[in-house]
């Protein structure tokens, strides 16, 4: 193998040497000794949520873990974010909120220049900062426990007020695909700034998944589909080898059904998205049937106060 002195290097620091080719066995579960959850994006109104639960629950017989609204704290109303508190407290699931004010939502112009596929949604001075802050605290004085994070210093920033006590010790902090995470040193990086769960670019192949494992103890959070937007690919028969391989897991499915992230989804979206979870369920009891999806309602997760 050539490169072999830096990559001795990058052993010292605790990262992989290589993508891991031999795509070795993960081994690593959540806390209640599951490999897998199921995580649905793009959930943007309490209306998709509801329905999205009761068709996979009832329809389906399948449970969703975890679902996350991209929409933006900002954009919903007291009356809408305690709605999706009282559906994930019934259906013991846990809830992310997207941090509203970001780049998209700033007046700045530099997010639709051809640069700002590189700004990304970090957020533009340190009023954007302290505004996203307080929609933070907006939402968890309503009870939410998730946060879904676009910016590295404000993940910094939030896990020291976290560890100062000025936000709930039980506050899961997730890290957004938008943030561009696609190498084990970044994902180890963002590890110790303080992220909870860590969700790279959309596309990295197996070998690549498995090498971001072997650097990062907190669960990964890995798209099965996207919707046209953001690629179109669906990875439904991949979805085994990502639980082997990077196991804890989320597998973040059903986005193949709606056009794009951050839309407003409606309850056919949550009825269609409940479908294309039932396929990735059901791909994963035929190929890797040993693998344990959590239950609900699991202490670890970010269900509402």
């Amino acid at each position: 193998m050539i490169f072999e002195k830096t990559r001795a290097f990058m052993k010292k620091l605790g990262l992989p040497e290589s993508d891991a080719w031999d795509l070795p066995t993960s081994g690593k579960t959540f806390p209640d000794g599951a490999h897998w959850r199921s995580e649905v994006p793009t959930v943007n109104s309490a209306e998709a949520m509801r329905a999205l639960v009761e068709t996979a629950k009832k329809v389906y017989k399948h449970n969703i873990n975890r679902v996350d609204d991209t929409y933006g704290i900002m954009r919903h109303t007291r009356q809408e974010i305690k709605e999706y508190i009282a559906i994930a407290k019934d259906y013991g699931v846990e809830l992310n909120f997207s941090v509203g004010p970001r780049a998209t939502y700033d007046t700045g112009a530099t997010v639709l220049s051809p640069q700002g596929v590189r700004v990304g949604y970090r957020l533009r001075g340190m009023e954007q900062l302290v505004r996203a802050i307080e929609d933070v605290k907006r939402a968890v004085d309503l009870g939410v426990r998730g946060i879904i994070v676009y910016d590295e210093g404000m993940l910094w920033v939030l896990d020291e007020m976290r560890k100062a006590g000025e936000l709930p010790a039980n506050l899961h902090i997730k890290l957004s695909a938008h943030m561009g995470a696609c190498n084990p040193a970044s994902f180890k990086l963002f590890e110790r700034l303080g992220a909870d769960s860590i969700n790279p670019i959309r596309d990295l192949q197996l070998p690549m998944i498995a090498a971001l494992r072997q650097a990062v103890s907190v669960p990964i959070d890995l798209h099965t589909d996207n919707p046209p937007a953001s690629g179109g690919f669906i990875r439904t028969y991949e979805a085994p080898e990502m639980v082997r391989i990077a196991s804890p897991v989320y597998l973040k499915s059903g986005n193949s059904a709606v056009s794009a992230h951050g839309i407003i989804t409606n309850a056919n979206d949550g009825r269609n998205m409940a479908a294309q979870c039932a396929i990735v369920k059901e791909i994963m009891e035929r190929y890797f049937p040993e693998a344990k999806q959590s239950e609900p309602g699991q202490p670890d997760m970010a269900i509402p106060e």
